[in-house]
């Protein structure tokens, strides 16, 4: 109760404060790249139930002959590069922790398509809300393998507290204000979850 009261008063204050902010880059995102201004998708909540994260769009909506959508590598833009190089496209996910789907803090809301591919043990990050920032984010965010991400998710179910929280939305904008561990080092976002494959083993 105490962790949702939390969450908002700081996301209500958090809208209002930087409203204009908020305003003044979906200009940028609609002059930059056209409408729509915000991408939404359906991402797993707490149990795993779906809701509708919304951010700014940082990508290009561009295709091949064959209409399928383009690598991000190659939709990305230097503009997309600098609002998540200043963590600005998450803007809008406050919305989302105002009405109860997010938290400020907790592990990060991947893809729908990821939920039938974790362990047991690794669907456990699914026992709290997902957050806007979490463990992992400031611990390496996409420069960690998935299982150490996913290890930092559990850790932080099983320890976590208002205390904790405000130590990582501080340490947060630290990473924030330094660039900090934004992409892995091969891929642009992060490189797709494929599931706890044996070494040897083949998925397609």
């Amino acid at each position: 109760m105490m962790k949702r009261l939390f969450d908002f008063i700081v996301s209500f204050c958090a809208l209002l404060l930087f409203s204009p902010v908020i305003a003044l880059v979906a200009w940028k995102v609609r002059k930059n790249l056209g409408s729509p201004v915000l991408f939404r998708q359906t991402r797993p909540g707490i149990y795993g139930k779906p809701f509708e994260m919304v951010k700014f769009r940082t990508m290009k909506d561009a295709t091949d002959v064959q209409g399928n959508i383009l690598p991000d590598a190659e939709r990305m833009t230097s503009f997309g590069n600098k609002l998540r190089s200043s963590s600005l496209d998450e803007l809008p996910e406050l919305w989302n922790v105002l009405k109860g789907d997010m938290s400020l803090v907790g592990p990060r809301p991947l893809l729908m398509q990821y939920l039938p591919l974790y362990s047991s043990e690794q669907a456990r990050r699914h026992e709290v809300r997902p957050g806007v920032t979490g463990w992992a984010q400031i611990n390496g965010r996409n420069t960690l393998s998935w299982e150490d991400k996913f290890k930092l998710d559990v850790w932080y179910v099983d320890n976590h507290s208002l205390w904790l929280d405000f130590k990582i939305l501080l340490l947060t904008f630290k990473k924030v204000i330094f660039k900090e561990d934004i992409s892995a080092s091969d891929h642009v976002t992060m490189a797709p979850f494929i599931g706890n494959i044996k070494q040897g083993e083949y998925r397609d």
